[in-house]
């Protein structure tokens, strides 16, 4: 099995989509494909469909129903904030210890061809009371896919979130650049070579916004 974390430069970056990408390249290879988002916050009970868990169930092929979420994503939150913000106002305290082992449950589960881990927010986004996500990276040890943007300012981000996951020792098997949607973000070729030129070895993958064969590159 081959296990990939998923993790991102910064919070709605696009993690999910490039998860979902890989998901659909995987699959349209045969191959067999799990994924799971341990935490997840900013979540409406009652309407999730759209939500990274619904999206990631819906890109597997999974249908939408209650046990299948709880599968996906055990640890949900309702406000719209860090998982550690949001848990707290739910009177919920969170820690790195509970989200290892759901990870590592999840990885022991099955023997799919591969399998995706996603975080919530940026590499060092708080993701616990006791824990940034690169905490939780280090923990599992997992190869490591940066999602990075091409808005202006992208290319700080990214390069310090690959900067930080290469000093903690972990393998960075990729950087994957989502192309951005304003009409005022930086040329996106332009924003793929600067990463590339600072990250030498590492592949800068480009993902642009009409289509996801860039994900096959990958599989």
């Amino acid at each position: 099995m081959r296990a990939l974390f998923i993790a991102g430069a910064h919070t709605d970056v696009g993690k999910t989509y490039a998860a979902c990408a890989l998901i659909a390249a995987a699959r349209a290879r045969g191959l067999s494909v799990e994924a799971f988002k341990p935490a997840v916050s900013g979540i409406d009970p009652a309407d999730w469909a759209e939500s990274d868990p619904g999206r990631l169930l819906a890109a597997l092929g999974l249908p939408l129903t209650p046990a299948n979420l709880e599968a996906m994503s055990p640890l949900r939150f309702t406000a719209a904030l860090s998982p550690p913000m949001a848990a707290r106002l739910e009177g919920r305290d969170l820690r790195l210890q509970t989200l290892v082992s759901l990870c590592q449950t999840a990885l022991a589960a099955g023997s799919p061809d591969l399998m995706l881990i996603e975080g919530a927010g940026g590499v060092m986004s708080p993701l616990s009371e006791d824990a940034t996500n690169l905490d939780l990276m280090a923990a599992l040890g997992l190869p490591v896919v940066l999602v990075g943007g091409s808005y202006l300012g992208s290319i700080s981000h990214t390069l310090t979130a690959a900067k930080v996951i290469q000093d903690e020792g972990l393998d960075l098997a990729a950087v994957v650049i989502s192309q951005d949607a304003s009409p005022l973000a930086p040329d996106f070729t332009e924003t793929i070579g600067d990463v590339a030129r600072f990250l030498p070895g590492v592949r800068v993958v480009p993902a642009p916004r009409n289509g996801q064969d860039w994900a096959r590159t990958l599989i």
